[in-house]
């Protein structure tokens, strides 16, 4: 239905258009549009049952906050540090998915929206407004919410792809002119760069890449400015990727999906990138149903996905949304890329972390996964795990070749107690613990 949109102010559109009972999908990533988040909250005591609908957001999410009990209660498809403590103190709602599937409970009805925020582009002179530099699930949700709040900020891009949204399928429409919120890079360290390099020697010319943020993609990055043709199909990337398009290892001309472009959903980094993707016709952003389908992304050849984890067990299990009990992220679009790139024509689908945590006190590479650890990939999905010690490959393998392969990964104080456990429960036989002492 064609709407009169109205330019207004940020409190007039919040106070008209939110109610008791709804749900309201906020815009995540570095495009929160934190004014319309922050007035939200202040209506709190106006305010019951409102449920609060998001992937990963940046800024202040106050209302997660104790004292908004009974006026808010968020459901997280994806945690940040911001709404972390709320989901494990039990004020908010953990939703384990898919990063690909969420906007189906969407168009399907299963969660009907009443209030899209959001924050676009000004519109063009078309009347189209960008979603700029985070499409994600948004666009989708703002076509099927009962009412739709942008933020009209003047220094949001305007991107290009499926991204648009016109001023016409928008209710309020709220001017800003702000900066857009930021995501610093990791510092690197020698064991990212370790790790870095692993992957890298997997990467050939002419591959096509996802990888995600933190200082292990970033160190990969670093290590491919001797490939050639790199193209790129991800659900999101940072300024690392625009700094191999400046150099030209990446160029996309040998994508055999979408060629000479850069597939994406949206981007978490500096005002550099936020500057690199404007008007910028070699990237071109979707929503996550496309980006993430593991049909669409195995018709990328040669396809690699890298992604993190926490733990991964000697049956090949790997968890990466929680520490034991505690909920720590999400599903993301981990699963996706995996499955994709496991499909893909000479793909290979990866699965990097240290080998330690706790600087050095606890084993990642584990027995079994922790109690109440959530299984993100199974061990059918997982094709290569890659730590500083190398790279293990258990596609194909039985459990006791994976237990050698990932224990050989492991950081060395740890082989010894990962060898005694496998033998004990009978994943390894008994002679490796003497080829193990034999060594010794």
């Amino acid at each position: 239905m064609k709407k009169t949109p109205k330019w207004t102010t940020v409190e007039e559109a919040l106070r008209s258009a939110v109610r008791s009972g709804d749900r309201v999908w906020i815009h995540p990533g570095c495009a929160t549009p934190e004014p319309l988040a922050k007035a939200l909250a202040a209506r709190a005591p106006e305010l019951t049952d409102v449920e609060v609908v998001h992937l990963l957001t940046f800024g202040e999410a106050n209302y997660t906050q104790p004292e908004m009990e009974g006026h808010f209660r968020h459901r997280a498809f994806f945690m940040g540090s911001n709404v972390r403590a709320a989901v494990n103190a039990g004020r908010a709602d953990f939703v384990p998915i898919f990063l690909g599937e969420i906007e189906r409970l969407f168009w399907s009805g299963a969660m009907p929206l009443d209030v899209a925020l959001i924050q676009v582009s000004p519109p063009d002179a078309q009347g189209f407004c960008s979603l700029g530099v985070s499409v994600d699930a948004t666009l989708t949700a703002a076509k099927h919410a009962r009412i739709v709040i942008a933020e009209v900020n003047q220094q949001m891009p305007r991107t290009m792809g499926d991204c648009f949204l016109r001023t016409n399928e928008i209710d309020y429409l709220v001017p800003t002119n702000r900066p857009l919120l930021e995501l610093p890079r990791h510092p690197m360290t020698e064991l990212h760069h370790a790790i870095g390099r692993n992957i890298a020697a997997l990467i050939d010319d002419g591959c096509t890449l996802q990888m995600g943020i933190g200082g292990i993609p970033d160190a990969v990055l670093l290590y491919l400015r001797d490939k050639n043709d790199l193209g790129i199909h991800t659900e999101m990337f940072s300024d690392g990727i625009m700094e191999l398009v400046k150099e030209g290892v990446v160029n996309c001309e040998r994508k055999t999906l979408h060629p000479h472009k850069i597939i994406s959903s949206f981007v978490l980094g500096s005002r550099a990138v936020f500057e690199f993707v404007d008007n910028n016709p070699l990237v071109e952003f979707h929503p996550v149903y496309y980006t993430n389908d593991p049909y669409v992304i195995a018709q990328n050849e040669r396809m690699v996905a890298i992604n993190a984890a926490l733990q991964v067990d000697l049956s090949g299990q790997v968890c990466s949304d929680s520490i034991g009990h505690t909920f720590y992220s999400g599903f993301g679009g981990q699963t996706d890329f995996i499955r994709g790139a496991a499909r893909s024509k000479g793909g290979k689908p990866v699965i990097a972390l240290p080998s330690t945590a706790k600087d050095g006190a606890l084993s990642r590479i584990v027995p079994v996964l922790d109690s109440g650890a959530g299984v993100v990939d199974t061990r059918a999905d997982v094709h290569y795990v890659v730590t500083e010690f190398g790279v293990a490959y258990l596609f194909g393998k039985s459990v006791r070749e994976r237990a050698r392969e990932l224990i050989r990964i492991a950081h060395p104080k740890f082989r010894d107690e990962l060898t005694e456990w496998a033998v004990r429960n009978h994943y390894l036989p008994a002679r490796e613990l003497e080829l193990m002492e034999s060594a010794a």
